[in-house]
């Protein structure tokens, strides 16, 4: 039996996963957790092989919950499941030690063999998501400069690509509007911008998002 605990913030996102995953026998669902801190807590408490993990969670985000997961059970396996495309967070998760990476779109049977085999101590990514990861490995020596922004800095950087001012990312992230003003200073001054329209076209040029800034297509 392979005891799961999901972490996402929607209850009904949770209720989904659960409805789907009760008809494998081989899945025992042991927690559920609406947050990071729920569910560093449960961790503590439960017995778990797999945790399926959003990326979008108040507080905390995801990848923050996925850091200090791996400072605590270095062993544990981590499937995230996020409606975010690969293009903007696979190749960030798996660095950060994720077991795997899925869109919330997947189908039951495609999560499922997911699940079985991180238990299995592999792991588990899309075709597309391995030529990403081939082409890192590649490049292992020309590391991009937003690979370098912290959890919370990558999460804003991605708001400012989408053209979300700072009261909207505030809002977004649960954050004050200084404290995204100050994440902001700090992105420009690592990838090398010097303002929102650069930073954004950054993010085009990088296949991070798709759009046209300032007469650009990617």
């Amino acid at each position: 039996m392979i005891r799961l605990a999901l972490c996402d913030d929607h209850a009904l996102v949770r209720a989904g996963l659960v409805q789907i995953l009760a008809t494998r026998k081989d899945f025992q669902i042991v927690g559920e957790a609406a947050d990071g801190p729920a569910l560093i807590t449960l961790l503590r408490g439960q017995a778990v092989d797999v945790v399926l993990l959003d990326i979008a969670l108040p507080g905390r985000d995801g990848l923050e919950v996925l850091q200090q997961m791996r400072l605590e059970w270095p062993l544990l396996p981590v499937l995230v499941l996020s409606t975010y495309p690969e293009k903007q967070y696979a190749l960030r998760c798996l660095r950060l030690g994720a077991g795997g990476y899925l869109n919330k779109s997947v189908d039951p049977d495609t999560l499922a063999s997911a699940i079985r085999k991180l238990h299995a101590g592999g792991s588990y990514v899309s075709a597309a998501l391995a030529e990403t990861l081939a082409t890192a490995l590649r490049r292992h020596d020309e590391r991009a400069a937003h690979e370098l922004l912290s959890a919370r800095e990558y999460q804003v950087f991605l708001q400012i690509a989408g053209g979300r001012s700072a009261a909207q990312i505030a809002t977004q992230l649960h954050l004050s509007p200084n404290t995204v003003n100050t994440y902001r200073a700090r992105i420009m001054d690592k990838i090398g911008t010097r303002n929102d329209v650069e930073t954004a076209l950054y993010a085009v040029r990088h296949q991070i998002v798709s759009g046209t800034v300032a007469g650009e297509t990617v």
